[in-house]
């Protein structure tokens, strides 16, 4: 076995430890984030029940959006932010998904504070 771990299986082994402190519930939401090549995703999730309250995704984005996969982030977290503040829910519990918490993820973090969510 190698010395390091490959990419995707040391983001598995960090999710699955941050998953281990982080759960959310119907008034505290966990926010999960999914990042790709393409774009990023994020969901507002009940643990306790195992639903989806909101979620937003760069496919949500106008068609009229120009920018760079920062400012993307930045959309898709106000994007979400809108979305929770029409189902009642106003603080979360922020979970990156083993993602380094910087650039993209940041940015959607930066932009769901910025939408009104407390977390």
């Amino acid at each position: 076995m190698p010395a390091t771990l490959a990419t995707r299986v040391a983001r598995e082994r960090r999710h699955r430890r941050v998953r281990g402190r982080v759960s959310g519930t119907a008034e505290r939401p966990r926010l999960v984030v999914f990042r790709s090549n393409r774009g990023i995703s994020a969901q507002l999730v009940d643990d306790l029940e195992a639903k989806t309250i909101a979620s937003a995704g760069w496919l949500n984005l106008k068609k009229s959006f120009k920018g760079n996969k920062k400012e993307q982030a930045a959309e898709v977290g106000k994007l979400l932010a809108a979305n929770a503040k029409k189902a009642g829910i106003e603080r979360v519990v922020f979970d990156r998904a083993g993602y380094l918490f910087h650039g993209r993820v940041k940015a959607l973090a930066d932009g769901a504070r910025e939408g009104g969510l407390i977390f």
